[in-house]
């Protein structure tokens, strides 16, 4: 499995580790309020982040690592910004926090665009 595979999963991982335990808190507390950024954290943390390391896996010998990389942290770094930031916004109303959130999402877009870009890439190799 290429490195770069390996980083999303591990980060997805994490990140679905983290998840679950909101999860779990909220449903104790039964307190929902958080349950958009859960939602985020979950899927763009991991179902997002797993897809992009299967296919940067089943793509070993033709992806670009430079392009991969760049998903890799655009996506992680999305995910790190959007979801703590959602979160205080959601909780307390401040909505100064509005910037930041876009800025995790802005870059989660681009973490997809990469991947389109890659996914392109492979779809026009020859074979």
């Amino acid at each position: 499995m290429p490195r770069v595979s390996a980083a999303f999963f591990m980060t997805g991982a994490l990140f679905l580790a983290m998840g679950m335990c909101w999860g779990i808190a909220m449903a104790v507390s039964q307190n929902f309020a958080l349950a958009p950024a859960h939602a985020h954290l979950n899927l763009l943390g991991w179902v997002t982040m797993a897809i992009y390391g299967a296919f940067y896996a089943l793509t070993r010998e033709t992806f670009s690592a430079r392009l991969a990389w760049i998903n890799y942290g655009c996506a992680t770094l999305g995910v790190a910004i959007m979801i703590p930031s959602l979160a205080i916004m959601l909780n307390t109303g401040n909505t100064a926090l509005e910037p930041l959130v876009g800025i995790g999402s802005l870059l989660s877009l681009i973490a997809l665009l990469v991947f389109a870009v890659s996914a392109f890439r492979e779809l026009k190799r020859p074979r």
